[in-house]
């Protein structure tokens, strides 16, 4: 078999007919030809194919202990959160593994909801998660959801997400989980029902309510609003685990104001309720907090098995920063190495980084910004210095944005 560049007309493409002037390269074989183009499209169908078989075997029940230890090489600390997340997916699967005989004992589904301040890692979770179970898994956000018929996506949209992810495989979305993120930004104004038209609020939780439960939604292949004309899909969510989160801002002030001590007349007591900190305030949530909170009574009973989050500490943040198989630190020591140098960071910059971060009291989102801000002028330098083999931050770095210590092929010097 050759590979030549043919000019003449007389060769032709045995798959899709084009001339040999009409395209890049034409592979010849005994009496036939393949063009570039079909050699990339049949390349894309065995990968395809490839993909959906990797699901299909590998889709098999992984122990609780076996998630949280692949969870673990990821997110630091939020034991708990991880905890249930394992027994919940485990369960799920063995729940939909399982042959339901004539008199069995059906299993109900078991939706979660992960709830905690920003920067704590719900979405990480989910994301890790996507790494390591092998069947379909989609992100939602929850923001740009509105009831049918207004600007913004339906919610069946959520399923189109799902469907994809799933290499277009009904039967695999079926056994597939969804993320739905920032699900506190569609909670109604206040605890009362609205008598006005909430379509990104209310209207979206009443949406939600039955695709949570489990029923048969036709959703269009590629997206967008449904018309008439429109092929539709059709995917049972009954064997869809859904997980939702939120950082659920003020909802300490509503368990604060249920669990507080109530006095009679002008004496003020000071009750222990008030040095509990937001995580231990969360931990104690109850059905009744999330329905002063906003969420409809319906969507409530659809996600029972709640996860809460812990704030993260400086000593967390620094295991963050440094222990991960995706820290930041690792990232960027990658990147410099890329250029052939060698990065380096002192424990006292680390601990200076920290305290900045934790001053910005979003968690281990702070990270990645004060990061990025950090090294921008040194990697835009780095690559353009001629003999340039390692650089160690120090701590004048983080907290005097003094420059650091190039270490050069034949002298070492300081800028």
């Amino acid at each position: 078999m050759s590979n030549k560049n043919f000019r003449s007309p007389i060769f032709r493409c045995s798959f899709c007919g084009r001339a040999a002037e009409e395209v890049e390269s034409l592979i010849s074989g005994p009496d036939v030809h393949i063009c570039n183009y079909c050699v990339q499209s049949a390349n894309e169908i065995i990968a395809r194919h490839r993909k959906q078989a990797s699901i299909q075997e590998k889709q098999k029940l992984i122990p609780p202990n076996k998630i949280k230890e692949e969870l673990d090489k990821y997110v630091i600390g939020q034991e708990r959160a991880k905890q249930i997340l394992s027994v919940a997916v485990y369960n799920h699967y063995k729940r939909i593994n399982h042959i339901v005989e004539a008199n069995d004992v059906e299993i109900e589904k078991s939706n979660i909801l992960l709830i905690g301040p920003t920067g704590t890692g719900k979405t990480l979770l989910a994301q890790t998660l996507a790494k390591i179970l092998q069947v379909p898994f989609a992100i939602a956000d929850a923001t740009v959801l509105t009831e049918a018929g207004y600007v913004g996506e339906d919610v069946e949209n959520i399923l189109v997400r799902l469907y994809q992810a799933a290499n277009y495989n009904v039967q695999q979305t079926e056994r597939g989980i969804i993320y739905i993120d920032e699900i506190d930004k569609i909670s109604r104004k206040d605890g009362n029902p609205s008598i006005t038209r909430d379509v990104s609020g209310e209207g979206v939780q009443q949406a939600l309510l039955k695709i949570l439960e489990g029923t048969v939604s036709s959703i269009p292949p590629k997206g967008g609003r449904k018309h008439p004309e429109q092929n539709l899909v059709s995917i049972n969510t009954k064997n869809i685990l859904f997980i939702c989160g939120g950082a659920f801002e003020g909802l300490e002030d509503i368990i604060l104001r249920r669990i507080g001590e109530k006095h009679i007349g002008f004496e003020k007591k000071l009750s222990h309720t008030h040095s509990l900190s937001r995580s231990e305030l969360y931990r104690m949530v109850e059905p009744e907090d999330l329905l002063q909170y906003g969420l409809i009574p319906e969507l409530i009973g659809r996600l029972p098995v709640i996860g809460t989050l812990n704030e993260i500490d400086e000593k967390t943040l620094y295991t963050i920063l440094t222990k991960p198989k995706n820290a930041l630190v690792k990232q960027y020591k990658q990147l410099m190495k890329m250029e052939g140098i060698d990065l380096h960071f002192e424990e006292r910059a680390l601990r200076a980084l920290v305290k900045r971060a934790i001053k910005h009291k979003t968690g281990a989102r702070s990270l990645r910004s004060i990061m990025e801000d950090l090294m921008l002028e040194i990697m835009f330098k780095a690559p353009s210095m001629s003999g340039l083999k390692a650089i160690t931050i120090t701590e004048k770095v983080v907290t005097e944005k003094k420059d650091p210590v190039y270490e050069f092929a034949k002298s070492k010097r300081s800028a």
